[in-house]
């Protein structure tokens, strides 16, 4: 009976919302539109370059790294200063949003990795990459793309060290397992090479053009796609080449696991982060306004309203810049500012979602409330000096 309560009170509050719904309201309709267009934006500029390859790298990292493998760098056992050291550095060469790494965090974890290095990952990779910081540093300034490089590689240790040290006594009982040796059936030589296809194929593919039409990142921007073929290339070859019938099969079946995991939470997050906040520079239920007024100046509440609205809100790699300019033009403080780049690229609402399905909802808000709380710090600190 319980069971047919529970719908029963579903099926009247879809009612009662359908029934008093303002749908004459221009607000509401501007928010529905906006929430087909983030949708739809989504689909178009991430899915095929950007989700596709990271959901196959994760399938690759799920079947063909080994557990122990995992376990030796990344495990609850592991030496801590190399496990953190390579989650941090590694998450910065990807230039990814806060969902695109998704894929590649689930792979790590579930194959063993600790809650500590898999969680500095899962913060380093959205967070910070090469291109992010020197945009960063051209369009607001040389402070706020230095502070973003620092802060960013710091939040992810201690935000790792942190998890670590909450839940170290779920790691110590899943570190005392016994481990057997797998024996490879590629050289590690062979599969470095094919994990470097892949991400060379994610990186240059999703390689954004550059603020001027000289230097080394416009060269790199206009050989975008002959770079990427030669890498499609290369992983062709060495998938002909170098692997059996039956690892490929497992492969794509790991693969499509990851897929049908997250891309349904991926496409209803966007649709109600579009449907509450609208895409940047556009209007949802939630005024623009509203988050302008409160993020001026340096105070401790714009701080953390700047950490929570950008926690929320979905950035596209690389947009988060742009989006800034223009607020910090209207009148945002420059802490505030530095708070919303710690915190924005790294979270969003799907992205919330999906790693709660991945590891628990405790973990999931123990790991939110880190990065706002520390992002609201920083921003404080940098505000003050600068």
């Amino acid at each position: 009976m319980t069971g047919d309560r529970r719908k029963l009170l579903i099926i009247i509050g879809v009612f009662l919302i359908a029934y008093f719904l303002p749908v004459d309201s221009p607000r509401l309709q501007g928010a529905i539109i906006e929430a087909v267009y983030m949708v739809n934006d989504y689909a178009r500029e991430h899915v095929l370059l950007c989700l596709i390859p990271a959901f196959f790298i994760a399938g690759g990292i799920s079947i063909f790294i080994s557990q122990g493998a995992v376990l030796k760098y990344f495990g609850a056992k592991a030496n801590k200063f190399l496990s953190y050291t390579v989650a941090a550095v590694s998450g910065t060469i990807l230039a990814v949003c806060s969902c695109t790494i998704l894929p590649l965090f689930a792979g790590i974890y579930k194959r063993g990795a600790g809650i500590g290095p898999a969680t500095a990952f899962l913060y380093s990779g959205p967070a910070i990459n090469v291109m992010a910081i020197i945009v960063t540093a051209r369009v607001l300034g040389p402070e706020m793309g230095i502070a973003r490089a620092v802060a960013a590689i710091l939040f992810s240790v201690i935000i790792g060290l942190i998890m670590h040290l909450i839940y170290r006594n779920e790691e110590n009982e899943g570190g005392d397992l016994f481990i057997p040796e797998e024996e490879e059936s590629r050289p590690l030589w062979k599969n470095a090479l094919y994990f470097a296809a892949m991400i060379g194929i994610l990186v240059f593919a999703n390689w954004g053009r550059p603020i001027e039409d000289s230097g080394i990142w416009a060269w790199i921007f206009n050989a975008k796609w002959i770079l990427t073929g030669i890498f499609a290339l290369l992983l062709l070859y060495i998938i002909v080449s170098w692997f059996q019938k039956d690892e490929l099969k497992a492969w794509v079946d790991s693969t499509w696991d990851f897929a049908k995991q997250i891309l349904p939470l991926l496409f209803g997050g966007v649709l109600i982060a579009g449907l509450l906040l609208g895409r940047p520079g556009f209007e949802g239920l939630i005024p623009s306004q509203w988050v302008e007024t409160l993020v001026g100046g340096n105070s401790i509440g714009a701080n953390f309203f700047a950490s929570l609205a950008g926690a929320f809100m979905y950035f596209a790699t690389l947009t988060e810049v742009p989006i800034l300019q223009g607020l910090m033009g209207a009148g945002m403080g420059k802490g505030p500012a530095l708070a919303l780049l710690l915190a924005g690229p790294a979270l969003s609402l799907p992205n919330m979602l999906v790693i709660r399905s991945v590891m628990g909802t405790k973990k999931t808000v123990v790991f939110v409330a880190l990065v706002v709380i520390m992002a609201t710090i920083a921003g404080l600190i940098f505000g003050t000096f600068f």
